[in-house]
């Protein structure tokens, strides 16, 4: 019976702790290090800080942050940027419509990245799913590493922009997929990096850190 009790005890606090968060409005903030379950919030920002575990991470019309060292299943949102830590995890996917995705040193995410307008960029981390956008800019930072494929979208629509996308594949990167383009682009490729098939555009190589603008 003692045992019980103290198995209890110890599951009781952690399952408490692991609550959905909503609000509406307003801002959401989940502390260092604690567990949360669901987080969403509508005209607010999501705020996940340093060590902090949760389940899904969503919000319209703010941006989701994720400190370092954060795991998390999904990160999705409407008209704003998300940013990911160093040496986060986010199992699933991340996405957003109007607002950029940025994954830090080390950072890793297991599904796939998407938006419609808005740059991504990866800095020295892994991507295991593909890259999905058509609009933005999307640079493969040094050292980072992305399994799927990359895909711009055609545009449709009578509010499209005339200036092609950017994409930057940067030295040492490596994308294992295919990268397909429906649109004009501007691919820039580093002598040392490693890429897929390319469909829709001509690698224009270079040297060094970064391109010529």
């Amino acid at each position: 019976m003692r045992f019980v009790t103290l198995a209890l005890a110890l599951v009781l606090p952690l399952t408490a702790a692991a609550q959905d968060i909503d609000k509406i409005n307003g801002s959401i903030s989940v502390n260092a290090g604690e567990h949360a379950g669901n987080v969403h919030s509508v005209n607010g920002a999501v705020n996940i800080n340093d060590g902090a575990i949760v389940q899904d991470a969503s919000t319209v019309n703010g941006a989701v942050r994720v400190g370092a060292k954060v795991q998390a299943n999904s990160l999705h949102t409407v008209n704003g940027a998300i940013e990911i830590g160093q040496s986060s995890q986010v199992r699933g996917d991340v996405s957003n419509t109007n607002g950029g995705i940025s994954l830090n040193a080390g950072a890793q995410v297991n599904g796939s990245l998407a938006n419609v307008n808005g740059s991504i960029r990866l800095d020295h981390a892994h991507l295991s799913g593909g890259i999905e956008t058509t609009s933005g800019d999307i640079t493969i930072g040094e050292g980072s590493q992305v399994d799927g494929s990359i895909l711009v979208h055609e545009q449709h629509g009578w509010n499209m922009s005339s200036r092609p996308p950017r994409v930057v594949i940067g030295p040492h990167a490596i994308v294992h997929g295919t990268l397909e383009f429906q649109r004009e682009v501007v691919l820039q490729v580093s002598d040392s990096a490693q890429i897929g098939q390319v469909k829709g555009a001509t690698p224009m190589r270079f040297s060094g850190s970064q391109p010529l603008e």
